[in-house]
């Protein structure tokens, strides 16, 4: 099967890469499952092994033949720094969850009659993964698809100290997410390494909670470098391969050179089964560097955005254009309006250079120009009509949603947005400059921000959610929480049964009508 095969099969089957197994090869992302019980071994069934003092970063002993004689320093001087991640969220069962669906079938055949009635029952889904610390402060780096949705996040260290943690924020495009604890005492960190120095067959050694054992250990070879397996849903990622065994709950944990640098973050396998077959895939750490800048500084990541859309150049797509090498991207569209349509780039365009650097291919592109800055001119090197040109752009900013979730570990709201109005279960906020970055908002969008449900409310069974904007309430624009409790108090003397909304999600606008039966 070769790559295409595997990612076309990846895309038809996208509901099982949570984690669960399936008869083919599939991609697992493998942070999210249930929580398993913690297998501790006894206390003192084994005698410590006092390793001798060593300076920090040094490689371990090796052997006659250039193995490594034992990782054990290597490992005792990093794995204090390596966490779990335990992450809640709360997950609504439709009414009549507990009814067999056989009956509910019946149950409708007969207009519903008899069907027991029940308030949709909230429950408690907990994930478990793996984390770093990188400053003493109570900076923590794991994976995004670990903490995506959660509640509460707590952070567990191997001395056994327990914190909440909240949501710096998150990445969802390179899987990156930075928590902060707050603690007394510093805490002990690891460092980022050079992952562009490593070479295939290089020693790399992997900490982490695999099924929630915390503290384990694997080493393995990096297998490859610079691997192309994300598909859409990581389109930034350069992907490390790996050989070192590591599984769900691995997610998020670090992977170290041999001098207990950390190199990458391991974030997905290549398994048949679900389990490891010694194929993982880790985030490099350049990349996890750059992220977790950006959202220490802002919150959010801002990547450049050119506007077209692109696709590889095959063997027969160059041999038409009369290209020696199948390289660079075609230009198959172009967004009207875009940095690429106001520099006259022109549909069949191929761009073969930015900034005088060869392209490779397609994902290159996408790439490259992500991490050029808004508002800065690139020099793009096309070929046109068999003929190279240069186009200066302007780059522009690419719009992610909720690029940025920044929450409260105790309300659900993002760090700094207080909620300062409530009405039918929700918590509200004016839309200031401040909670516009939070949430990564548009200008355009005027209204009051959502910045919490509750999940036994009316408005949660309508499908609000936090960072939802109301734009109107009975055809009235609001601009303040106040706004929204007036008109909602008002349709409440008027004795109406609900109240009708104009909401704007993801700056999408669609009405709701929320019951008044309950708050």
């Amino acid at each position: 099967m070769n790559k295409e095969q595997v990612m076309a099969y990846v895309r038809r089957n996208k509901a099982v890469l949570a984690g669960s197994a399936a008869a083919a090869v599939i991609l697992v992302s493998f942070g999210a499952y249930a929580l398993l019980p913690e297998h501790s071994p006894e206390a003192g069934t084994a005698a410590r092994y006092e390793a001798p003092e060593r300076n920090a970063g040094t490689p371990p002993r090796m052997m006659e033949n250039g193995t490594p004689f034992s990782f054990a320093d290597l490992v005792e001087r990093v794995s204090p720094a390596v966490v779990s991640v335990t992450a809640e969220e709360k997950v609504k069962q439709p009414d009549g969850g507990d009814v067999p669906e056989g009956f509910r079938e019946f149950f409708r055949q007969f207009g519903g009659r008899g069907m027991p009635q029940m308030k949709p029952q909230v429950r408690k889904a907990t994930s478990m993964g793996s984390g770093f610390i990188i400053d003493k402060s109570g900076l923590i780096v794991t994976n995004n698809h670990v903490v995506d949705g959660a509640t509460k996040i707590k952070v567990k260290l191997p001395d056994g100290r327990t914190f909440d943690a909240s949501l710096v924020g998150t990445d969802p495009a390179t899987d990156v997410a930075l928590l902060r604890v707050k603690s007394d005492k510093p805490l002990p960190t690891v460092e980022f390494g050079n992952d562009r120095a490593l070479r295939v067959g290089d020693w790399v050694v992997a900490v982490g909670n695999p099924f929630g054992l915390s503290n384990t250990v694997t080493a393995g070879i990096v297998s490859s470098i610079g691997r192309d397996i994300a598909a859409q849903d990581q389109p930034y990622t350069d992907f490390i391969q790996i050989d070192a065994p590591i599984n769900r709950g691995n997610s998020g944990g670090p992977t170290f050179d041999l001098r207990g640098q950390v190199i990458g973050m391991n974030s997905m396998i290549f398994s048949p089964t679900g389990g490891s077959i010694g194929i993982g895939f880790a985030i490099p750490s350049s990349t996890i560097k750059d992220v977790v800048a950006a959202l220490q500084a802002h919150g959010r990541v801002a990547r450049g955005w050119l506007g077209v859309q692109i696709q590889p150049v095959t063997p027969e797509i160059a041999s038409s254009l009369g290209l020696s090498d199948p390289k660079g991207a075609l230009v198959a569209a172009i967004v009207p309006d875009s940095p690429a349509a106001r520099s006259g780039v022109r549909q069949g365009d191929v761009i073969v250079a930015i900034n005088g650097k060869d392209i490779v291919d397609a994902h290159d592109v996408t790439r490259r120009v992500a991490s050029l800055p808004a508002g800065k001119s690139a020099a793009f090197t096309i070929l046109r009509d068999g003929q190279r040109q240069t186009v200066n752009i302007n780059i522009g900013v690419r719009k992610e949603t909720q690029l940025a979730a920044n929450f409260d570990p105790q309300s659900g709201a993002p760090a700094g947005v207080t909620a300062t109005g409530k009405a039918m279960g929700l918590g509200l906020s004016a839309l200031t400059p401040e909670v516009r970055r939070a949430y990564n908002l548009d200008e355009n969008v005027q209204g009051v921000l959502i910045t919490q449900v509750d999940p036994d409310s009316n408005a949660a069974e309508q499908g609000l959610q936090p960072g939802d904007v109301v734009v109107s309430v009975r055809n009235k624009a609001v601009h303040t929480p106040q706004d929204i409790e007036k008109n909602v108090a008002e349709a409440r003397s008027a004795k109406l049964k609900s109240v009708l909304m104009l909401v704007s999600t993801d700056g999408t606008a669609h009405f709701v009508a929320v019951p008044l039966d309950r708050t």
